[in-house]
């Protein structure tokens, strides 16, 4: 089997009824070009799997620290300590000994056809409300050639696709994987270049390039335009109002706003690293509402 049909995969998730039409499962691949402030995955963002150590659910009866072969574990009074330099997260050792699972890993190495077989388990779910796959990250197109294994795979099983992106990706790769899909869910964050790569780092010129690209090349292909909306960063009615006025001048696009959590916040703590958003816990209720007015005078809220 090549290569293009293996990927790493990072969670699936059942029972999805957010992510696309009807009820759907959900595949978070690994890997992201974007370092959103406020991300709700950040094991999704590096490429290759990731070991996590979640102290509350530590034993501390040491098995981890004997059983790695490279020596990188030691077992302190406020738990487990990794020299990251020596561990080898394809050895996956530890995680294997651990009875608390406070050792885990976030990547799996998978296949296109493993993965449609997971997603048929619900078969019957998708025929009765019209869902099935979603594709999501990450950015599943930073894995292009096993996105497009997954899609063909899909096709062949008569197994309805939507996919999540952030539009930053290679053009042709977009575009290829669009003309497999269904359903595209594509996230506008800002539409001040400056303003989106202080917030992800990355500029918007690409992003916006591949919207008006797939818009040209599928003008049937259902759109579905979201904005996370973040405290301090595009919480702006004239913002909101341009984009809105960007979904309304296209085809086939509805248009909703995802008002920012601070769910993921914890697997910060698990990847060791520092939750890089500094702002409120929420948006203004008085905010929200009058920008959630602004896109319901155009896009009405869905039944």
């Amino acid at each position: 089997m090549s290569d293009k049909n293996r990927g790493t995969v990072f969670n699936i998730q059942r029972y999805s009824v957010h992510d696309g039409p009807g009820i759907r499962t959900l595949v978070f691949l690994k890997g992201c070009p974007l370092r959103c402030l406020w991300c709700s995955n950040p094991e999704s963002q590096e490429a290759a799997p990731q070991l996590a150590y979640n102290a509350d659910k530590c034993l501390g009866c040491g098995r981890c620290v004997a059983t790695c072969p490279q020596q990188a574990l030691r077992l302190e009074q406020d738990g487990i300590h990794r020299d990251r330099e020596r561990c080898d997260p394809a050895c996956r050792a530890c995680a294997e000994v651990c009875p608390g699972q406070a050792l885990t890993f976030y990547g799996k190495t998978m296949t296109a056809r493993e993965v449609l077989d997971k997603v048929e388990e619900d078969a019957a779910f998708y025929a009765r409300s019209g869902g099935g796959l979603t594709l999501s990250g990450g950015e599943p197109l930073q894995q292009g050639d096993f996105c497009l294994s997954i899609l063909e795979e899909a096709e062949h099983r008569a197994v309805h696709t939507a996919m999540e992106s952030c539009g930053q990706a290679p053009e042709e790769t977009i575009l290829a994987a669009c003309g497999k899909l269904d359903y595209l869910l594509f996230d506008i964050k800002h539409l001040d270049s400056e303003a989106h790569k202080k917030a992800t780092g990355m500029g918007n010129e690409r992003i916006l390039r591949n919207l008006a690209a797939v818009r040209s090349a599928y003008p049937h292909l259902p759109i579905h335009l979201r904005t996370p909306l973040i405290p301090g960063i595009n919480d702006d009615e004239e913002l909101i109002r341009r984009i809105v006025e960007l979904a309304r001048s296209m085809d086939a696009v509805h248009y909703e706003l995802l008002p920012y959590h601070r769910m993921g916040e914890q697997k910060y703590r698990f990847l060791g690293r520092e939750y890089p958003y500094g702002g409120p816990a929420q948006v203004d209720a008085g905010i929200l509402a009058r920008l959630r007015s602004i896109v319901e005078e155009v896009f009405p809220e869905k039944d």
